[in-house]
């Protein structure tokens, strides 16, 4: 699971400024922590790895220090980097009705008791997730939200939605 983006180099020690993607970071990243990085082929740090030796937030900004990663040159070749870490396709967020977005990506939606699409992906935006549905080979996008998602059961493999009238069907014209 993909769970944040090396952005710049910090100070002279070699820390490096850390994009999270991750609702999680005091879980994901302690001391021992270890990332399997995703780099361009013609890296160094092509299909190695990064262990953490220390987390800190500096000025509101995450900022993580890495074995072998010792000042600010070395800091800079892992710059756009992203780190991923191994994680069980079943398991869930702490949070009650929270799911990583992995786990949505492919389940039916069901609307009315009828199985109507699937969930193509999930796409973040500021005020609230997109569930991107597949109807058909024609993409809907619907806010991902309690009163139009209802239930997610990972069990049965169902996202189950009540969208807004003409999201999936054109309204009638009103009478003039």
């Amino acid at each position: 699971m993909r769970v944040g983006r090396l952005t710049k180099a910090h100070g002279l020690k070699g820390g490096l400024k850390i994009e999270l993607y991750t609702d999680e970071p005091q879980r994901r990243f302690t001391k021992g922590a270890t990332f399997t990085l995703q780099v361009p082929a013609a890296s160094k740090w092509h299909r190695k790895s990064l262990e953490m030796t220390d987390f800190r937030v500096y000025n509101g900004h995450p900022v993580g220090f890495f074995k072998g990663v010792d000042d600010r040159s070395e800091a800079e070749t892992l710059v756009k980097a992203i780190l991923w870490v191994d994680q069980d396709p079943l398991e869930l967020p702490a949070e009650p009705d929270a799911w990583y977005v992995h786990q949505l990506s492919g389940l039916k939606v069901v609307r009315d008791g009828v199985a109507i699409g699937i969930v193509s992906r999930v796409d973040a935006f500021p005020a609230q997730d997109i569930l991107v549905i597949d109807v058909d080979g024609a993409e809907v996008m619907m806010p991902f939200i309690k009163a139009f998602v209802p239930s997610v059961d990972l069990q049965e493999g169902t996202v189950t939605i009540t969208p807004p009238g003409g999201l999936f069907e054109e309204l009638p014209d009103e009478a003039e």
